[in-house]
């Protein structure tokens, strides 16, 4: 791999918050040559070719792969969520799955000799252990991995083993809380938000944060993230190196939770703190009456909203998920990713885009 150097990148997991982030970085970048893969096809115009398969299904992906000839790079944005998303983490069938689907790729890359000369793997937050508990921090990639079983550390010794056998270079990214633009991921924070936050209004109910005490969080749009990816498979010295990723602030959910209903024309009102997974599950009639009066795309509640468990992790409702998540980023800027994005500005932007798409309500 030569810096600067172009090519064909695959992105798998193209449909998902990063995927889609990566897949339109990619196609509006000169000299690259876009290939998307997912189960399902896209519902958006795109010049990227589409693959759609299914990555534990390894006959029928070694035969989705076997025309499309030349790969130089390869963004592994793919993931498999337990229905019980938090405690899922954890969970042996997860880590299977996970590890299978990456496997599989590897594998029918391999058996097809298809040369790619980078790999991109995305991580997060998980592999410092911040699903269990307070951590040290700010977390570095230096820092030893946590006692826990994790899906992370099972791909990542898959990979290292793979690359080290087969001469291809690999870099691994960890963002904090993505924010972008795409549905059905169970862990897109913005669009749970601004569902709440339409709801509240349709119900005549002030926008109550339902979290835990203040505490201090960071997060990366999912635009930078994929600014990130570009940089790892171009520059040399990320060739076996792990990153943390995020936008290079930080920020406390009550403190934005003013802002959030001011948008959305609600008032924010005292907090109260409850669990959403068990008070929005008997929303979806609301939402749909949402969508009917502000002519919206008829997704329906479980797709445009598939986890709200996440959403209580993420505002810190209960006792266990209390404390702040910080990451060092100096390792990439050392290295020469210097982007960063005023988190604030972020969630104002994906708001808009989701709104102007007729996702949400103005």
């Amino acid at each position: 791999m030569t810096k600067g150097s172009d090519g064909v990148v695959l992105v798998v997991g193209a449909l998902g918050v990063v995927g889609r982030a990566a897949l339109d970085l990619f196609t509006r970048t000169p000299g690259w040559s876009v290939i998307g893969l997912s189960r399902r096809k896209p519902d958006f115009e795109t010049n990227a070719r589409w693959i759609n398969a299914d990555l534990k299904d390894l006959a029928g992906l070694r035969e989705q792969l076997a025309s499309e000839g030349k790969i130089s790079h390869v963004v592994y944005a793919a993931l498999h969520e337990e229905q019980s998303l938090v405690k899922g983490w954890s969970a042996q069938e997860q880590i299977h799955s996970n590890v299978l689907m990456l496997s599989n790729l590897l594998t029918a890359l391999s058996d097809l000799s298809i040369d790619f000369s980078h790999l991109t793997l995305l991580q997060g937050t998980k592999a410092y252990g911040v699903h269990h508990g307070p951590y040290k921090m700010p977390a570095k990639e230096s820092d030893p991995r946590f006692i826990s079983s994790n899906f992370y550390y099972d791909q990542e010794d898959l990979v290292r083993e793979k690359s080290g056998r087969e001469g291809w270079a690999f870099t691994v990214l960890r963002p904090q809380i993505v924010c972008g633009f795409a549905l059905g991921n169970p862990m897109n924070a913005v669009t749970a938000i601004g569902v709440y936050a339409s709801i509240c209004r349709e119900l005549g109910q002030p926008m109550r944060f339902p979290g835990g005490p203040p505490c201090f969080q960071e997060a990366v749009d999912a635009n930078l993230l994929a600014r990130a990816i570009l940089w790892a498979g171009r520059e040399p010295r990320c060739a076996g190196e792990i990153y943390n990723i995020a936008n290079g602030d930080c920020f406390s959910w009550p403190n934005l939770w003013p802002r959030f209903a001011k948008r959305f024309g609600v008032e924010p009102g005292i907090a109260h703190s409850f669990s959403l997974a068990e008070t929005m599950l008997d929303k979806a009639p609301v939402w749909d009456r949402i969508v009917e009066k502000h002519s919206l795309v008829p997704y329906s509640y479980e797709e445009i909203v598939s986890s709200w468990q996440f959403m209580d992790y993420l505002l810190r409702h209960g006792r266990n998920y209390a404390h702040h998540s910080l990451v060092s980023t100096i390792k990439a800027r050392k290295h020469g990713f210097h982007d960063c994005m005023d988190s604030e500005e972020m969630f104002d932007t994906t708001f808009t885009r989701l709104q102007e798409a007729r996702i949400l309500p103005c």
